[in-house]
C-alpha cells in the first residue's frame, strides 16, 4: 500500500510548551485557552462554524517519533494493548480533541479545553454535534476502574516525553 501525506490546514497554539504536567484530555482542560491559526486559503471553509459550540480537531502529534504496541497509559501502571489507549505515541500519530469553540475573527479559531503542545499542527475541523457524537450503552474496558476519577487530575506525567 502507497504511504497518505497529510498537509497541514493550520496550527494550534495552547499554553502547553512541554508535555508535563498538560491535561491528558479537553475534560481536564476546563478553562485552559488557545486557539487556531487556520492558513488563510482554508478561511472560506470555516462559514458557517460559528453556530456550533463544540468542535473536533484531528492534529499531528509533531513531538513524537516513535512507538510502542504496548504502554502504560496515563490512567493505568499496567501495560495496555496500544489501539486500546489513547496515548500519544502512535503509528501514524493522529490525536483527536473535542474543544469548545469561543469564537471565529477571521481565521482566527479561539477555543478552550486544549489539551495539545502549543504550535501543534492541525489537520483537519469537524462539527461536534450531539446527536451524531454521543453513544449511549458504552463500554469502558480496563478504564471502567478509574470512572470515578476527577477529570482535573487527568495530567501527564512525562511518560510519553516529547
Amino acid at each position: 500500500m502507497q504511504s497518505i501525506t497529510f498537509k497541514p490546514i493550520g496550527i494550534i497554539h495552547t499554553p502547553f510548551k512541554e508535555i508535563g504536567d498538560m491535561p491528558i484530555q479537553p475534560v481536564a482542560a476546563e478553562g485552559v485557552r488557545g486557539y487556531i491559526e487556520l492558513f488563510p486559503e482554508y478561511a472560506e471553509g470555516l462559514s458557517d462554524l460559528d453556530g456550533f459550540s463544540h468542535i473536533m480537531l484531528l492534529y499531528h502529534f509533531h513531538k513524537n517519533e516513535e512507538y510502542k504496541l504496548k504502554v502504560k497509559p496515563f490512567m493505568d501502571n499496567e501495560e495496555r494493548g496500544l489501539f486500546a489507549t489513547r496515548a500519544p505515541r502512535r503509528p501514524n500519530g493522529i490525536g483527536l480533541s473535542t474543544v469548545r469553540l469561543i469564537s471565529i475573527e477571521g481565521s482566527i479559531l479561539h477555543i478552550e479545553q486544549v489539551d495539545m503542545l502549543d504550535e501543534t499542527p492541525l489537520l483537519d475541523i469537524k462539527p461536534f454535534f450531539q446527536r451524531f457524537d454521543n453513544r449511549h450503552k458504552t463500554r469502558a474496558g480496563w478504564l471502567e476502574k478509574n470512572k470515578s476519577r476527577k477529570p482535573g487530575g487527568m495530567l501527564s506525567d512525562g511518560r510519553f516525553g516529547g
